[in-house]
């Protein structure tokens, strides 16, 4: 199993643009259900391809991916304060990635993403401006903020797809 962290992804300036359209620029739907057997949850924004989001976190997270392996989906996920979302994975192979926009973060906030790994829970935090990978087939779930709305920007890579994220 490989769980990979990458603090500082972005630049300052990068970070604010993608805080600033995951809050006030995206169009939010009502949630998907991650495995079809769990109801929906939080809201999803796909991103464009021709935005400046999606060029941004294209060109930086696919070195860092598998080789070969065609960028599947890439979107935001939103939760409110308070929501419990469902354990899942992303798929039996390939690799998913998350990035963690927002401008501060204190142990008490939550946010967390929670994998099961070997019969236990282990979280990585969401601390700002980080970017985490981990294998598709992977179990994990996000975690609400106590106090305000949780972004992520999630990014798929998936073999046997060919670049049809949307």
């Amino acid at each position: 199993m490989n769980i990979r962290i990458f603090d500082n992804f972005l630049s300052d300036e990068e970070q604010d643009e993608v805080m600033n359209y995951c809050e006030y620029e995206a169009r939010y739907r009502y949630g998907e259900s991650d495995d079809g057997t769990t109801p929906p949850c939080g809201v999803t924004h796909n991103l464009p391809k021709d935005s400046s989001i999606y060029k941004l976190f294209a060109e930086k997270t696919k070195p860092l991916a598998p080789k070969d392996t065609p960028l599947y989906r890439m979107y935001i996920n939103c939760f409110a304060p308070g929501e419990i979302p469902y354990f899942h994975n992303d798929g039996e192979d390939g690799v998913t990635f998350l990035y963690y926009p927002q401008d501060e973060w204190k142990p008490n906030d939550g946010g967390e993403t929670q994998f099961i790994i070997n019969g236990n829970i282990q979280g990585v935090v969401p601390i700002p401006n980080r970017l985490v990978s981990f294998d598709a087939f992977i179990v994990h779930r996000a975690t609400s903020f106590r106090d305000r709305w949780r972004f992520t920007v999630a990014i798929k890579y998936e073999d046997g797809f060919d670049d049809q994220c949307e």
